[in-house]
């Protein structure tokens, strides 16, 4: 898929979960915050209740842009875990190595940090992890490939080029973005996390099947 194509297919799906999930797509949904299609400005009828846990799942999966697979695996351990599965959930996903990059600022979108990843740019404690997945433990440090500095992203994300379209850097994370490097301190906390979703439907969506 070009870079045009997955723009505009990443604009509509934005459109139609009516949450903004690149800074384009935010762009987009002030002027048209409607659904697309010939259809999206016509009210419809309200949804049943498994619509609408539906799209909450599908809202959390696309923030994260993972596939169903690895959120039905992320669902059955934070159901294992200790306290509420739903905010459990969340906060498992955000501890993925992607998701850190994008909230340190060294990315612009969710798809640019795993790209990022996959391309052995990043480091985990001086080690190069090319798994987006990666689950980062507290007290481990995140930080770009000394070879990799130099590079354009790069040097835009340390500028700070990104400050304008990225939430402010949750208290999680220790960021040094001059350096290019940040560290987990601590579990995130469901309040924390910059992510638009009703964690307890997505429960009842996967309770119910």
């Amino acid at each position: 898929m070009s870079t045009t194509s997955r723009t505009r297919s990443q604009t509509r799906r934005s459109r139609a979960l009516g949450i903004a999930l690149t800074p384009k797509a935010a762009r987009y949904l002030e002027k048209r915050p409607y659904g697309p299609g010939q259809h999206g400005r016509t009210k419809r009828k309200s949804d049943s209740d498994y619509a609408v846990r539906l799209r909450e799942k599908q809202r959390l999966r696309a923030q994260y842009g993972i596939r169903e697979k690895q959120l039905v695996i992320a669902f059955k351990e934070a159901r294992r875990q200790d306290g509420l599965t739903g905010e459990n959930l969340v906060e498992l996903l955000e501890m993925r190595l992607d998701a850190l990059v994008l909230r340190a600022g060294f990315a612009r979108t969710t798809a640019q940090a795993r790209q990022l990843v996959v391309h052995r740019h990043i480091l985990v404690d001086g080690k190069i992890v090319d798994r987006p997945s990666f689950r980062v433990k507290p007290g481990q440090l995140i930080h770009v490939k000394e070879r990799s500095e130099a590079l354009e992203p790069f040097q835009v994300a340390a500028a700070g080029g990104h400050a304008e379209v990225l939430p402010n850097v949750p208290g999680y994370l220790e960021v040094e973005l001059d350096k290019l490097q940040a560290r987990l301190v601590r579990r995130p906390k469901r309040a924390e996390v910059p992510v638009t979703c009703e964690v307890q439907l997505v429960v009842e969506y996967y309770s119910g099947r």
